[in-house]
């Protein structure tokens, strides 16, 4: 089997210590710090980070996290009570999505398609 070629970001982030921190105790990733260089990883999720002098650089600046596994990320940030988390909701493009901005201003969004929801009750939880 190939390993196959992947798409990972790389977010800015004005305190490398902060973000780590930030993703560890709300998001549940695990971190490693090289420098000024730092990989978040959760399950199939991998995100990298680099220390930026700048508030423009994470300020507009993004990813977007995609798959069946989204409804129970929010369920789980919800009962985190992660900061700044929005809604769970259909989007006029047609994709179910929420979204969080970081510390440092970096926007996730996540997403899944209707498709990928095993079963909906109604409330934005999958079953």
């Amino acid at each position: 089997m190939t390993d196959p070629a992947r798409c990972i970001p790389i977010l800015a982030s004005l305190d490398l210590a902060e973000t780590l921190a930030f993703y560890g105790d709300h998001l549940g990733f695990r971190g490693e710090r090289w420098d000024d260089y730092g990989i978040l990883r959760r399950e199939a999720m991998e995100i990298h980070f680099w220390l930026a002098r700048d508030r423009i650089h994470p300020e507009h600046t993004s990813c977007y996290i995609r798959g069946g596994q989204v409804p129970a990320l929010h369920a789980e940030f919800a009962a985190r009570s992660v900061p700044g988390l929005s809604p769970f909701e259909v989007k006029p493009w047609g994709m179910k999505e929420f979204h969080l901005i970081d510390p440092h201003g970096n926007l996730l969004r996540f997403g899944c398609a209707p498709q990928e929801i095993a079963h909906d009750h109604g409330d934005g939880e999958a079953a």
